[in-house]
C-alpha cells in the first residue's frame, strides 16, 4: 500500500498524520511501515534522527526524499506487497514531479480544517488528484478542531469534499499532538486517533 498525506495548504497536520500512521499501523497493527518524508521542512526526518540517540530499535525506517528521487524508488518501495508505504509530500502542486507521485497512491489521506482559504486549497489539491489518479482513494481528515466552535460552513465543506472522498470523524486539537515521536504516541491520544485510523484502515489490514 503506498498512501500519500497531502494537501496544498499547509500548516494542516499532514506531517503529524504521517507519524501517527506510521506508529498506529507499525506498533500496533505489526505492519510493516516505511515513511518517506518529501515535504520541504524535513520535519519527520528530523524527529526521526533526534528520536534514535535517545531511543533504542526504531519501529520503521523514515528516509529523506524529494520528487525527483521517487521513479527509481517506486520498485524497491513495492516489492514487498504487504509493506505500508507512507509519504509526507510537499505541500505544493505547481511540479510535474508530483504526477508520478500522484499515480503510483493507493491511498490519499488529506487533512483539512474548516475555513474558506483551507477548504478551496483542499478542493484544488484533491481535483488535481483526481484528474492524475482518477480511481484512488480519498480520505479527509478534519483535523486539529478547536472544541466549542461553531462552523457556518462544516455542512457545505463536508458537502463538497465528499464528491472527491470519504470524511473521517474530527481530530480535535491537543497539546499533547506536540509529544508525538517516530517511536511513540502518547497513551492519551490513542482514544481520539484509534477511532479515525480503524475507520481508513481497517478492511486494508484484514485484507493483509
Amino acid at each position: 500500500m503506498i498512501c500519500l498525506f497531502g494537501n496544498q495548504k499547509g500548516g494542516v497536520g499532514k506531517s503529524t498524520l504521517t507519524v501517527l500512521s506510521g506508529n498506529y499501523l507499525s506498533l500496533a497493527k505489526d505492519w510493516p511501515v516505511t515513511i518517506i518524508d518529501m515535504d520541504y521542512q524535513q520535519s519527520i526526518s528530523q524527529k526521526f534522527e533526534k528520536a534514535k540517540v535517545l531511543e533504542n530499535e526504531e519501529p520503521y525506517d523514515v528516509l529523506p526524499a524529494n520528487l525527483e528521487s521517487f521513479p527509481p524508488l517506486i520498485p524497491v518501495l513495492t516489492k514487498n506487497k504487504k509493506d505500508a508505504i507512507l509519504i509526507d509530500l510537499p505541500g505544493k502542486l505547481d511540479d510535474d514531479g508530483l504526477i508520478p507521485v500522484f499515480k503510483s497512491a493507493d491511498l490519499v489521506i488529506c487533512p483539512f480544517a474548516y475555513d474558506e482559504f483551507t477548504f478551496e486549497s483542499t478542493v484544488l489539491f484533491s481535483v488535481v488528484l483526481k484528474k492524475v489518479n482518477p480511481n484512488v482513494e480519498v480520505v479527509f481528515i478534519p483535523n486539529r478542531i478547536k472544541a466549542n466552535v461553531k462552523f457556518e460552513i462544516m455542512s457545505e465543506v463536508n458537502e463538497q469534499l465528499s464528491k472527491f472522498g470519504k470524511i473521517t470523524l474530527a481530530i480535535p486539537d491537543r497539546i499533547d499532538f506536540q509529544r508525538i515521536t517516530t517511536f511513540q504516541t502518547p497513551l492519551s491520544l490513542y482514544g481520539i486517533i484509534t477511532p479515525v485510523f480503524e475507520d481508513i484502515f481497517a478492511d486494508r489490514l484484514w485484507k493483509k
